[in-house]
Order: C-alpha cells, then structure tokens, then sequence
C-alpha cells in the first residue's frame, strides 16, 4: 500500500521561506519524500539589502530579484503565486485568493512584515515606503518627475534613522547631489541606536559629508501633498517638502494577526526555542512575524542573518518531526553587521573586522554575493560584477 506524502506548506518567500525550502530539498529523505510547496504573492525572491542600490542603478533588477521557478528549477519544490486569505487551523488548510486550496502537515509561517502608515495624518495618502521592487520602481518613477522639473532644490524627508532611513538617505543623496536636500527624521536620541558604534560613527560621517539635516527628538504630526509638520520640543514647524519616504516600523500582516495563536504585543506569533509555534508544534514561525527568544530570553532582531539562521534551523527539525529524530533549539549567531552608505561606499563590522569606505563596499559585496539564494545565481550576478567594468570600458 502506497503511503501519502507528508504534506510541507511554506507561506512566504523571503530569507526565511524561501532558504527554508531550499534546504529542505538538500535534506536526506529516503523513500518518504515529502510534498514541499512554496508559496508568495510575487513571482520572485528579493534580496533586500540590495534593494537601495536601485535607487543609484548600481544594481539591476535581475540581479537582486531572481524568479523563484529560476531558483527552485533543480529542487523538487513546488512554487504558488498567490496571495493567502485565511489559515485554517482545525483542518490543516492555507486559502489563496485564486481560489485554490493547500493542505499540510507542517507549516511554516514566513510572510515577512508590512511597513505602517497608520500611525500619522496623511502618511498613507502621501508618503513612500521603501520594501518591496514595487515601492523601488514607484520611488524611482518620483525622483525622475522631480529630476525632470526645474527646481533648484528637490526637498526629501525620510522618517526614521535606522538602518534603512540611513541607507536610503545616503543613496538618494548621492543621486541628487548639489540638488538634493534631504532630512532624516526620528523620535530617538541618536542614529542606528542598536547599531555597532563604529558603523554608527560612519553612517553619521556619512550624512555629515552629504549635508543631509537631522531632526532628533522629533515627532512628525502631519503630511499633506507638499508639506510636513514637525514637533520638537513642544513647537510645531510646517516644513515643504517634495518627497517623503516612511521606513518607521513593521507591522504584522492580519491574516497572521487574526489566527487564534499566542501572539505577542506587536502582533508577533510567539515561539519556543525550536521556532515552533507555542500552540501548534506542527507550525513554524519565521523572521519578521516570529517572537523568536534566544535561551535567556531575549529576543532576538528581525534581520536578514536572522532569518537566513532560522530558515536553517527549521528546515531541520520540520525533516526531524517527520524521520523520528530530535529537534533542534535554535541558536543565533550574531556575524556582524553591515551597511550601504552611498554609491560605492559602506560600513561593516564583524567578521573579525571593522570597516568603512570602498573597502567595506567590496566585502559588502562579496558577503552577500556569497549569501544568494543559489550557486548559479551566484555566477550569474558574480561574472556580470566581473565583467561589466570591462565591456564598459570597450563600449566607450
């Protein structure tokens, strides 16, 4: 008698569900192989630490959102595009909006966050975020509309000072240039604020050298179409602005918010030590929407290295659950940190190293070359870094 196959359901494709699925196609699974589906709303990975370079064509598309039919070609792991309406926890089923219907055994939630606007009058309306390919192309069809005009100066305020609001004020600096003039806004005392101090000390060098403004301390009230209200210190200033970019928070999608598991203030689904879910030991919980605590307690940050740990960790034990092995406590490696900080220029610590400059830009580089998805996208983009110097040099 035939046995069913043991059913894998991974809901998102970034660092966490995609890395997820790759390794578990690299595990041994004998004659029990089980079906793994992947499923995203979108038709690609994306590689987000990647994403600013878009804004100074640095990098192009293809290089940072490879197609997951592209990536998952050699595994045997299917891939969905759709978006999912409802889990449904009682009978083990994920809908999609295109009306089709996947059942499992094990589930791996890994859908990442949503950036909010909610939270100021007028931010939804008239401010950008900065997370998706979508949001790069509408920003960068922004920044060619005012480009185009004749204004001396093109005003940019960018809400938050951590590390996005950092990396994308630098890079939009740099494409500006003399006609930019940017601010960087945020509640807290200083920049990065969890940040390593030495990329802390570069990144506001960073900005000093750009004359990029900072606002501390500051709240901001209110955006409208061509202005933005500031509180500092009890006074309110109304400043005009051309563009706004709103990289403050993440927020939990509400299909996750909305299922009847132990979440955590924020929304976040709390997990125990083998990144299952605290309720239901056949559901793992990934990245951006996971309460994810290291033995003592502490939680541990939603970053790229974070998730890329955990994808590592959970594919092991959900092969584990189902070959009759022991389970894995999750244990986070702190490898660094690293940051873009304007057209061929970063800041890096870790690694036995602390950098900053064009050197830090080329170990940024290659770290993260070595951290895509696949051996041959790795080629692909890597003879293309090699090789595109030297066709340019010919072609001129």
């Amino acid at each position: 008698m035939t046995q069913t196959p043991q059913k894998i359901c991974i809901l998102g494709g970034g660092f966490g569900g995609l890395f997820t699925a790759l390794r578990l196609s690299q595990l041994p699974w004998s004659s029990a192989q089980p079906e793994i589906t992947l499923v995203d709303q979108n038709d690609h990975f994306l590689f987000t630490p990647f994403l600013y370079e878009l804004v100074t064509e640095e990098l192009q598309t293809w290089e940072i959102a490879p197609p997951f039919t592209e990536l998952l070609a050699n595994t045997n792991v299917r891939f969905v595009q759709g978006d999912v309406e409802k889990i449904d926890l009682a009978t083990s089923t994920v809908a999609l909006n295109q009306g089709a219907t996947l059942n499992y055994d094990r589930l791996v939630l890994a859908l990442g966050g949503e950036t909010p606007k909610d939270q100021v009058s007028g931010a939804a309306e008239h401010a950008f975020a900065f997370r998706t390919i979508a949001d790069a192309y509408a920003l960068e069809e922004k920044l060619r509309q005012l480009e185009a005009t004749d204004m001396e100066k093109i005003r940019v305020a960018i809400a938050g000072a951590g590390p996005s609001g950092v990396e994308l004020a630098c890079k939009i600096a740099d494409r500006l240039g003399e006609r930019g003039r940017l601010r960087l806004i945020d509640r807290g005392q200083q920049i990065l604020e969890t940040a390593d101090p030495a990329n802390r000390e570069a990144a506001q060098k960073a900005l000093e050298r750009r004359s990029i403004w900072l606002d501390q301390e500051t709240d901001i009230k209110d955006i409208t179409a061509d202005q933005i209200s500031l509180e500092f210190k009890g006074q309110i200033d109304t400043l005009d602005v051309d563009l706004v970019l709103w990289t403050v928070g993440n927020a939990v999608a509400q299909t996750i918010q909305a299922l009847p598991l132990s979440h955590n203030d924020q929304g976040q689904i709390m997990t125990n030590l083998t990144l299952q879910v605290s309720d239901n030991p056949n559901i793992y919980a990934l990245g951006d929407l996971a309460d994810c605590r290291d033995p003592n307690g502490k939680k541990i940050a939603s970053t790229a290295q974070a998730a890329l740990q955990q994808a590592d960790c959970a594919a092991w034990n959900i092969w584990a659950s189902l070959t009759h092995r022991p389970l894995l406590d999750f244990q986070y490696n702190h490898l660094g940190e690293m940051l873009t900080l304007g057209r061929e220029t970063a800041a890096l610590s870790g690694f036995g190293l602390q950098l900053d400059g064009p050197l830090a830009y080329v170990a940024r580089r290659l770290i993260y070359l070595y951290r895509m998805p696949t051996l041959e996208h790795q080629l692909k983009v890597g003879l293309n870094w090699l090789f595109k110097p030297l066709l340019s040099e010919i072609s001129s």
